[in-house]
């Protein structure tokens, strides 16, 4: 099983640090994001990468040139200006039957084993992709009033598990190709197989946190520096204990 990350666009939300570095680059704890996003699928057994690049590559290039790594990381250069769906077909010729793909901006705690399952059983349906998606989280607060409008309660950013979002973990079958439609994964690649009945969802109710901006690096590295990295599978016999609830997702 192979990931590709998609770690070329300018990352224009977190301008201006992306002025003098590639988003995939931007610090968390100690360590480049992209490396962050590698960890959770090698802590889950999952160690051979594809890193599409675009916008700065060279720094990105020189970071794992540059050192050794315990995962196996192959790079390709799949241009500045492609989109995200143009990038996954670029990269094409470097993945298997069966492929996982991520951003490098979206930590999250999905267990890969079930995700894999879930997609599995789909393919059976005639599934060919799979995307993990997490309740949305508000970005404001909220007002409950009753008929009478007097207001009850309020609610602080509360988890919308009415709606949900593309968490940006997805499994993909090789054939998916032969069905690929247009540049941009989110707007044209995914709805055409969706119309074709061919997209599922795993609905995952764990931690994620996206990292949009400047804003968002800042709160995951105060997550670090707390010792805390909830978006890592606890591994057996390491001491961690499993969750007996859920926490809810984050996205602000």
């Amino acid at each position: 099983m192979k990931v590709l990350i998609l770690a070329g666009g300018k990352g224009t939300r977190a301008y201006p640090y992306t002025e003098y570095l590639p988003k995939p680059m931007m610090p968390i704890g100690g360590k480049p994001v992209i490396t962050r996003v590698m960890e959770i699928f090698a802590r889950q057994g999952i160690k051979e990468f594809v890193v599409s690049l675009g916008y700065r590559k060279e720094v990105i290039t020189d970071y794992f040139e540059g050192r050794s790594s315990p995962w196996k990381v192959d790079l390709i250069d799949t241009g500045e200006n492609t989109d995200t769906g143009g990038r996954i077909y670029k990269a094409r010729h470097l993945l298997g039957d069966r492929f996982m793909a991520t951003y490098t901006d979206g930590l999250c705690d999905v267990p890969l084993a079930k995700l894999l399952a879930f997609h599995e059983k789909r393919v059976k349906l005639g599934g060919l992709a799979t995307i993990t998606s997490v309740p949305l989280v508000s970005q404001y607060g909220t007002i409950e009033a009753n008929d009478d409008g007097q207001i009850v309660a309020f609610r602080e950013k509360p988890t919308l598990y009415e709606h949900w979002i593309n968490a940006g973990f997805f499994v993909m079958e090789k054939a998916i190709f032969r069905n690929w439609q247009g540049e941009n994964l989110e707007r044209e690649v995914f709805p055409a197989l969706q119309k074709k009945g061919r997209l599922y969802t795993y609905q995952h109710r764990g931690f994620f946190k996206s990292m949009d901006t400047y804003k968002d690096q800042q709160e995951i590295e105060t997550l670090c520096e707390t010792g805390k990295m909830p978006w890592l599978v606890p591994v057996a016999g390491k001491g961690s204990k499993p969750r007996t609830k859920p926490k809810a997702a984050r996205r602000t």
